[in-house]
């Protein structure tokens, strides 16, 4: 066994990133509530009527995203990638602004902690810290893509 001292405080920016993080899970989750109950009531008409939705099931990804526009959204190309921002007046893709709002705290709590690392001294945390953003906001801006989805 090392004479390593164990540390068992969390550091002020690991408490940031877990406030931030319980903070969006909290606001995501509930906005996730919200959205659904606007589909499922109808309160906002969704792109794809209920009644017709569970016909599209079956279909891969990319059949199902090309049968709908021929159906229903009449765009110029199916809606892959950020277009789905474009139909947030729909009920059925209002849904995907709280799994996007999810997906992006993580971004969030990184950015929030770098000044304290550098502040620190922690220069290699706070440098992968900036990677990790860098990575995470280039996967989600669909400037890459790999595997023919």
């Amino acid at each position: 066994m090392s004479n390593a001292k164990i540390q068992t405080t969390a550091t002020p920016e690991q408490l940031l990133y877990a406030d931030i993080l319980e903070k969006g899970m909290f606001f995501g989750l509930a906005l996730m509530i919200v959205t659904f109950i606007l589909y499922l009531t109808g309160i906002m008409s969704p792109a794809v009527p209920l009644d017709q939705i569970a016909g599209y099931w079956a279909l891969p990804v990319k059949q199902y995203l090309a049968a709908i526009n021929a159906n229903f959204l009449h765009l110029a190309h199916p809606p892959t990638g950020w277009v789905w921002t474009t139909l947030l007046a729909k009920g059925d893709f209002l849904n995907f602004l709280p799994v996007a709002i999810l997906g992006g705290v993580t971004v969030v709590c990184y950015l929030a902690i770098i000044p304290g690392l550098f502040k620190r001294g922690d220069k290699a945390y706070a440098i992968m810290a900036i990677a990790e953003v860098l990575i995470l906001s280039l996967a989600a801006s669909g400037l890459l893509s790999a595997g023919g989805h």
